[in-house]
């Protein structure tokens, strides 16, 4: 059985149309004679003519400048950017939607953004709270460091911070051996952990990410995204990584210190192989986004680029509301089935025609006659876009009926299927 829900989207006419409709039918009479110019020609000398010129092209100059300050921020950047990275992706912290990638699935050397995998392993061990010694083995790196003296006594929540803040490879060395009980214990931590997140194309030689000389440290821009959407979603992680100081320590981040303002967090890297690499992540009006640039001679200012891409081009919309299933009318089911959750999706202009949802719900059996006899779930609620599934979230059964709010079949232009075992009902 299909029901459409009602449509009410609304287009509103963009300002930057609206702008580029002005200057296409304006801006070409500063270049086009008009027939009062004719009378100019006869009447006014070289200096009148010159100054009637530029007073005309100074008008039309001030107007662009007012018009253009009238833009909301973002609007110059609906183009997809351009980046000089050789690997870069932008993607949605909630949901993992890539909005913009370059070779993202090339894997390179990494640098430094390794320690964001070191500083998670550490924070996830339990052990921040402990004290770490410093060995001989751990201040014998190259890089930045944070000048360690063998046998001195660090807490470890402060050697994550000088990690992710100063990028320090000694406290990074240090790390590894008082939580995996050697850097090459820890290095088998990572990999597990790789594996565990999904990052398939990712191998982890060492916890610094000093280059490795048999090419075994390796990873790729959207492997890198996915380790910093599982990482965000720790709140110690999420607070050390948006730290701008910390006990003399200045967080290297300048996207985050001074160049960005929804900057909320990120790791730098350099090496001579990798050169510069950067993950950052950034907030505005309720997105969540992820950059990431492998091998980038301009990565501060690409990172801004993608932001403002991803910001001025996505829209957070709401596809499934919490609460009741208002679309669900089978037996025994209707009016008490509901979800527990809110399913929102980035989504661009023109997309939401795109996009179905799809309840499917359990066969009742005679059994449902009796209330207590109704399993707590009888179905999901499954997101599509393109025909592709997005995201989807356990039906719920509730005794007592659930109260449907009254615009809920509004909020979201929906196709309906209520999916009883192998039959369509109805």
């Amino acid at each position: 059985m299909k029901k459409k829900a009602k449509t009410d989207f609304r287009r509103e006419e963009s300002l930057p149309k609206l702008v580029q409709a002005f200057f296409v039918s304006h801006i070409f009479r500063l270049f086009l004679p008009v027939p009062c110019i004719n009378l100019y020609k006869t009447r006014f000398g070289k200096a009148e003519k010159r100054s009637f010129f530029m007073k005309r092209y100074f008008l039309y100059a001030a107007l662009a400048v007012l018009v253009f300050s009238a833009l909301p921020p973002g609007a110059a950047a609906a183009d997809t950017p351009s980046v000089q990275a050789k690997s870069a992706i932008l993607m949605d912290q909630d949901t993992g939607r890539i909005l913009y990638e370059k070779d993202a699935y090339e894997p390179r050397s990494i640098a430094s953004i390794t320690k964001i995998m070191t500083a998670l392993v550490a924070i996830e061990s339990g052990k921040m709270d402990k004290e770490a010694v410093v060995s001989n083995r751990a201040v014998r790196t190259e890089g930045s460091s944070l000048y360690l003296k063998p046998g001195d006594k660090w807490k470890m929540k402060d050697l994550v911070y000088g990690l992710m803040l100063r990028s320090g490879n000694d406290a990074a060395n240090v790390i590894a051996e008082n939580v995996g009980g050697s850097i090459e214990g820890f290095v088998f931590m990572m990999n597990e952990k790789a594996k565990e997140i999904g990052m398939h194309d990712t191998h982890f030689a060492n916890p610094n990410g000093l280059e490795d000389p048999g090419g075994r440290h390796y990873s790729t821009a959207y492997d890198m995204a996915l380790l910093m959407k599982y990482a965000m979603q720790n709140k110690e992680f999420r607070k050390i990584t948006g730290t701008k100081f910390y006990k003399g320590w200045r967080n290297k981040n300048r996207l985050l210190t001074e160049k960005y303002r929804y900057c909320t967090g990120g790791k730098t890297g350099y090496t001579k192989a990798a050169r510069r690499t950067l993950v950052t992540t950034a907030t505005k009006g309720g997105e969540n986004l992820i950059a990431v640039t492998l091998n980038d001679s301009d990565d501060w200012d690409d990172h801004i680029a993608m932001y403002e891409y991803g910001f001025s081009q996505y829209d957070r919309k709401r596809i499934v509301e919490e609460g009741p299933v208002a679309a669900v009318r089978t037996k025994y089911l209707k009016q008490h089935v509901y979800v527990k959750r809110d399913i929102t999706y980035p989504l661009k202009a023109g997309e939401e025609d795109a996009v179905k949802v799809e309840y499917r719900i359990k066969k009742p059996e005679n059994s449902w006659k009796d209330p207590e006899k109704v399993p707590e779930t009888v179905g999901r609620a499954i997101v599509y876009l393109n025909e592709k599934v997005i995201a989807s979230t356990p039906i719920y059964y509730q005794k007592t009926p659930v109260k449907e709010k009254e615009t809920w079949l509004e909020q979201f232009k929906e196709t309906f299927w209520i999916q009883l075992g192998l039959k369509n009902n109805g």
